[in-house]
């Protein structure tokens, strides 16, 4: 409770002894379960929690608890060998995939974690290019060592293919599946065994056994030249056969990770307690601090120049807000990342992104749903603020002195709707208020109005997450809604070039309107959004009037215009026109670019696009036939099949359209012993005959 809050005033460790991680991985990979692991062994709590049970500390929401799954991403500090160790657990699910994104902005580093006998899943490449993207050094771990079919050897197979990283196992495991019993550590040439209690907290270090020596020598020979490999002094030892003592090569691991030129790989069963020491000691010794990475890169927000911020406190302050988050016992929690300078309690910051100050009325440390109070955060450290009023995700606060945005978090569309209305009238306002406190929580959540259905239209990344949206509205929020069938964000957009010409005269006594432009359009590459181009030339429209032709072009796009959905991936020049010079007007312009646009289309051969999932269905190897055929008939293009120990993976692309409720199918077809995961990969032209039914169910509304 807030009144329970114990401020504490000085940072508890130097920033080269900060480390600000998360913890990322496919669904089920074992996020959580090591995440309880890692808590228990530095102390943090004194019972190890159950994700079966509801009991784990990173997963307080009721539907967490309930689901056995990771919603949101929690925060958590813990300490270890004097070092504070900054934790965010993500969400497995590609639903939640926001979650993921905005903590990889903000992270120093990552613990991605593997299934021993899965390898690589659909999911994993999705959190490793994320990774890629922000530039995150990582060590991995193969989780589920003692589960049937795992091999560690496979998994490293599967990583190099898939992934085509650079990896360089540190330790092998003392056996497979109900064999596992702890690990080698190839730097130290010590066995690691957990023989000593159920919790793990007491293990046998011990010289390797003679049965290990020979693989273990052969493991550490390979890891030493890969460290020594990416060290001009260290090689030179290597090629001259000289020893390298153990310090030297963490040195260069820890070099070489910080710049993404290698990957460290770690392997136990967190659910058994085994082989999360050595991840614990490897958090300190290959991640990196604050300290350790290139000044943060942003931009002047009057001249567009590049600014750089030192990870030091006497910079001027630079953080971005990454993570909103309703809380019932404080109300609004903004968590912030500092990069640079100091942030106190009771100052005011400067929201560069809004060009608004805002007052710190808080500052507080996050321990998942817990929390400790501050007086000041420091420069490398994340923290939560209480008191921001007009601050959101990806926003940038600074000095007001020396403003700097930093690079916005890019979050993907929403790909599925569904209609939502209250049952009654005193649900109304509250509706409103709710959803407006969940949009500002997640920027993947989106809602808006249909004015010709009078229906609230809800969107998100996928059917789960709008189910836990409408839940938390009835909980959280007290709002009792009725909801519709959940719909398929479809957009519509142009296969060939094309010109338009607008052209808006009316006359009706006094000053009339006059508007006329002349327009060409173009298709984009998937992704690439709407770009408006200006090639007016000679004075033919003056330049005050191509701005409303642009809101005129925008407008109409946003709406749609074959079959009601928002157009993409469409390049639109207006290169010539006419005006008035006493008639003209804004609003005359903003009609004729509303023509010019449907105009254009009607020659551009309009297509009505589809989002196309990627989808990964484990099934018994009995069901493979049936469920390929099922697969088939929904549209979907398989890509492969992979075997493991009685059960086949099937990797497709299928519309999004076509599995909807898919989970109850799955079941049914194999006995309830098949799975499915599926994530957002492209979209598609949709076949000719359904573009008609589109078409013609919009125009009959």
């Amino acid at each position: 409770m807030p009144d329970a809050i114990v401020v504490t005033k000085k940072r508890s460790v130097p920033m080269n002894k900060v480390r600000n991680i998360g913890i990322i991985a496919h669904i089920d990979g074992g996020k959580t379960t090591t995440t309880e692991r890692l808590l228990f062994y530095t102390g943090k709590i004194h019972k190890i929690g159950s994700v079966d049970e509801g009991t784990t500390t990173t997963d307080s929401m009721v539907q967490e608890r309930e689901r056995g799954i990771t919603i949101q991403s929690a925060c958590i500090t813990t300490f270890f060998k004097d070092h504070r160790i900054n934790i965010i657990d993500t969400p497995g699910h590609v639903d939640f995939t926001a979650e993921v994104e905005r903590s990889l902005r903000v992270l120093d580093g990552a613990i991605m974690i593997f299934d021993g006998n899965a390898g690589v899943q659909a999911q994993s490449e999705t959190v490793w290019r994320q990774a890629d993207k922000y530039g995150v050094p990582r060590i991995a771990f193969v989780n589920k060592m003692d589960k049937v079919g795992a091999s560690f050897q496979n998994t490293l197979d599967s990583i190099t293919q898939k992934l085509r990283c650079p990896i360089v196992p540190v330790v092998l495991p003392i056996g497979e599946e109900h064999a596992h019993v702890g690990v080698i550590d190839l730097m130290e040439m010590k066995m690691i065994v957990y023989d000593k209690d159920p919790e793990g907290m007491e293990f046998t270090v011990k010289d390797v056994t003679p049965e290990y020596l020979e693989a273990a020598k052969k493991a550490r020979a390979v890891m030493v030249e890969k460290i020594a490999g990416e060290d001009e002094q260290l090689m030179e030892k290597f090629l001259n056969d000289e020893e390298i003592s153990i310090p030297e090569l963490k040195s260069a691991l820890r070099a070489a990770t910080i710049k993404l030129k290698l990957f460290p790989v770690y392997c136990g069963a967190a659910w058994r307690n085994k082989g999360i020491h050595p991840i614990l000691e490897a958090i300190i010794d290959y991640l990196p601090s604050p300290l350790d990475l290139p000044p943060i890169e942003g931009f002047d927000v009057s001249t567009g120049e590049k600014l750089y911020r030192k990870p030091e406190n006497n910079e001027p302050l630079s953080a971005l807000l990454f993570k909103v988050q309703t809380d019932a016992h404080v109300g609004t929690l903004s968590y912030v990342r500092v990069y640079s300078g100091t942030i106190k309690t009771g100052t005011e910051v400067y929201n560069s992104t809004r060009q608004k100050s805002e007052r710190i009325g808080r500052l507080l440390l996050m321990h998942a749903d817990k929390r400790e109070g501050l007086e000041e955060g420091y420069a490398g450290e994340i923290i939560a603020c209480i008191g921001l009023k007009d601050s959101y995700t990806g926003d940038t606060l600074c000095d007001k002195n020396h403003p700097i945005s930093l690079s916005p978090i890019q979050f993907p569309e929403p790909v599925i709707s569904l209609s939502i209305e209250p049952e009654t009238a005193d649900d109304q306002e509250k509706m409103g208020q709710a959803l407006n406190k969940l949009s500002q929580e997640d920027p993947t959540f989106q809602v808006s109005f249909n004015h010709e259905t009078g229906q609230t239209i809800i969107a998100g990344m996928g059917e789960l997450y709008l189910e836990i949206i409408v839940d938390r509205l009835r909980r959280e929020f007290g709002v009792n809604v009725k909801t519709g069938a959940p719909q398929v964000a479809y957009r519509e957009t142009i296969s060939i070039n094309a010109d338009g010409e607008g052209k808006y005269i009316h006359q009706s006594g006094g000053h009339g309107q006059y508007g006329h432009c002349k327009i060409h359009v173009e298709p984009k590459a998937r992704g690439e959004g709407i770009e408006f181009v200006n090639a007016v030339k000679g004075g033919a429209i003056p330049s005050n009037f191509i701005p409303a032709i642009e809101k005129g072009v925008r407008e109409t796009l946003t709406k749609g215009i074959i079959a009601g959905y928002p157009c993409t991936d469409i390049k639109v020049t207006v290169y010539d026109g006419t005006y008035h010079d006493v008639d003209s007007s804004e609003q005359a312009f903003k009609l004729a670019g509303n023509y010019a646009i449907k105009d254009a289309f009607g020659f551009a051969n309009p297509l009505v696009l589809e989002p196309i999932m990627k989808m990964e269905v484990a099934v018994p190897s009995e069901f493979m036939g049936t469920v390929i055929g099922d697969l088939s008939s929904r549209r979907g293009q398989i890509g492969g099949t992979t075997d493991s120990f009685g059960f086949t993976t099937i990797t497709a692309t299928i519309p999004l359209d076509n599995v909807r409720g898919y989970a109850t199918v799955i079941r049914s077809l194999t006995q309830g012993r098949g799975s499915f995961y599926m994530e957002p990969s492209h979209y598609d032209p949709v076949p000719r005959d359904i573009q008609e039914k589109l078409t013609i169910k919009t125009s009959t509304k």
